[in-house]
């Protein structure tokens, strides 16, 4: 994944995160780090303390060192590498505040997902829309370009949902605050690395969560 992201035209740099992996992840990327002359960085953290709050440590780390578009996206190839320039096209050329990788904006555009997957996967984003009515076809979408602006404006630390919400949460929040949401269209290919984190319970705090942070969001002020 380093590599076929240096190998861009745009002169990408990454921050991976590890939470104290066992696959050696931190030693492999420190090995890396000197070949790439201050474009990789390594943040190592304590322990397993969840997703939602990996991105935002992430997060904070590129607003903290002055990066004007800040990306997440997953490193097991299920997100093409490629899409990172299209992604930051939409913000930097076309005048989106967040530019969504999504893969429901032409259709279903997953590859080698089993059908229940793929149901479960369009129907989740069905639910978010219609309990929230936020206008976003592909709302559980990981592979996302923010402009420093939109993350400056979220107030991070209220941030409530940590699992597979936490994805759809940063994009109502977003939404709310009047920013410029664009999606565009990626093809999603099952993971070639790793295996899904997702579970009964990350899926629970999803569902009700979305119901939770909708109410909140009818007694909150959104300006920037």
């Amino acid at each position: 994944m380093i590599r076929t992201v240096f190998g861009l035209e745009h002169p990408f740099q990454l921050l991976i995160i590890d939470d104290n992996s066992p696959d050696g992840t931190a030693d492999i990327i420190k090995r890396l780090m000197p070949e790439y002359d201050g474009r990789l960085h390594l943040l190592q953290r304590e322990g397993k303390l969840g997703l939602g709050t990996a991105y935002i440590t992430g997060f904070r780390w590129a607003m903290e060192h002055g990066y004007n578009y800040i990306f997440e996206m997953d490193a097991d190839f299920s997100h093409d590498p490629k899409d990172l320039i299209r992604l930051y096209d939409a913000c930097a050329e076309k005048g989106a505040d967040v530019a969504i990788g999504s893969r429901y904006i032409t259709g279903i555009n997953v590859i080698n997902w089993p059908l229940g997957r793929v149901l479960m996967s369009y129907f989740a984003s069905v639910y978010v829309r219609t309990v929230t009515r936020m206008p976003v076809m592909d709302t559980t979408a990981g592979y996302k370009c923010y402009r420093r602006e939109v993350l400056e404006a979220i107030n991070l630390d209220k941030v409530r949902m940590k699992g597979y919400g936490f994805q759809i949460e940063m994009k109502f929040t977003a939404w709310k605050f009047g920013f410029n949401i664009v999606e565009v269209p990626i093809i999603f290919t099952e993971r070639q690395e790793g295996s899904s984190k997702m579970s009964g319970g990350i899926f629970g705090e999803a569902f009700f969560g979305v119901m939770k942070m909708t109410i909140r969001g009818w007694f909150r002020t959104y300006k920037r």
